[in-house]
């Protein structure tokens, strides 16, 4: 009978126990619930004041409002099938700020694209253009606004003549720079952003000529059709990885391949389609300059200016022909029709930091 009663004693103490805990578990998880419900609320709010009119600021921003961007005066410094870019004047204090007006047609509902918008604001590094601000209207119209770079953008600077196009100097520390912010959209984020559209005229100069990625991650706020004419067009420009047929489908690794176009246009200054597009007179500019390499005649498609720098630069910019012909043996190995024997962006790096 004693042993009994400790049974029961014991399980009595047991069940108490057993309610306490579950007890327990229930008021943290309603606790928890009422924190997510909250959240989801609070994230809900966000999209829906978005849809109808509002300006989303990250950091950067500037107290920046949306009667700011909606007095800027502004030019059109580019068009594409989804878009304008404007240089934009914000009248309280003359500052120049780029604006991006995606077309209401091209992008998706702000409920989808609400996510990409907070992560490309998050987006922080010294060789990327930074999102400061994001604009929706009450018709669908949606702006994202940057800083403006008086100086242009990689592509003019290679075709505008410029001795600085042609010094080492000048192209390394562009190189190194583009590949750089390349390598914290693939490695510096919880996931690889992949940018999508990498192409010189995408790649801003300052004053210093430190190069800064722009467009980064951009096909996320577009819709199907839009994003895919986004890669055609790159496609016409020679920048397309031969592997990508959607856009959908783009990877770290297709955007090795634009990176690669891009070191032959700095060290060559020639377009990536060299005329029309993969014809026998005209062909691309990797498999141009890969036939180069293979026939020893890399110094006739290096500039003649750039070449007298391995004699006259090497007290102060130690660089040789054979650091130039690593260079282009680096930038093709980028553009390898094989995807898996393309280098990622950590090795692109050191071997860059070798021949420097």
């Amino acid at each position: 009978m004693g042993g009994d009663r400790r049974i029961k004693i014991a399980l009595g103490v047991v069940s108490g126990s057993l309610a306490v805990l579950l007890f327990l578990v229930v008021y943290i998880c309603r606790r928890r619930s009422k924190k997510e419900e909250s959240s989801e609320r609070g994230r809900c709010e966000l999209i829906e004041q978005a849809e109808k009119e509002d300006l989303i600021c990250f950091a950067g921003c500037g107290g920046l409002t949306v009667q700011d961007i909606l007095d800027a005066p502004g030019e059109v410094v580019g068009k594409s099938s989804y878009g304008t870019l404007y240089k934009a004047t914000l009248v309280r204090n003359g500052s120049l700020v780029l604006l991006r007006f995606l077309r209401p047609a091209c992008t998706g509902r702000m409920k989808e694209i609400f996510p990409a918008i907070q992560l490309l604001g998050f987006v922080r590094h010294p060789n990327l253009v930074s999102l400061d601000a994001f604009y929706s209207g009450t018709r669908g119209e949606k702006l994202l606004v940057h800083p403006f770079f008086s100086s242009g953008n990689l592509s003019q600077f290679l075709r505008d003549g410029k001795d600085e196009a042609e010094r080492w100097p000048v192209i390394y520390r562009i190189s190194l720079g583009i590949v750089k912010g390349l390598d914290y959209l693939h490695t510096g984020l919880p996931k690889p952003l992949i940018h999508g559209n990498l192409k010189s005229k995408n790649i801003f100069l300052d004053s210093d000529y430190e190069p800064y990625i722009s467009d980064s991650g951009l096909h996320l706020l577009l819709n199907a059709t839009a994003a895919q004419e986004m890669l055609e067009a790159s496609a016409e420009q020679g920048y397309k990885a031969p592997e990508l047929i959607k856009m959908k489908e783009a990877s770290t690794e297709s955007d090795i391949y634009s990176l690669g176009v891009i070191l032959l246009e700095i060290l060559t200054g020639k377009e990536p389609l060299l005329g029309a597009p993969l014809s026998l007179k005209n062909p691309h500019l990797p498999s141009s300059t890969r036939n180069a390499i293979l026939d020893h005649k890399a110094s006739e498609i290096l500039s003649t200016k750039l070449l007298s720098q391995s004699d006259s630069l090497k007290r102060q910019h130690p660089v040789t022909e054979e650091d130039l012909l690593m260079f282009f043996q680096l930038a093709i190995s980028c553009c390898s029709p094989s995807p898996s024997l393309r280098p990622d962006t950590k090795q692109i790096i050191r071997k860059l930091e070798q021949i420097g």
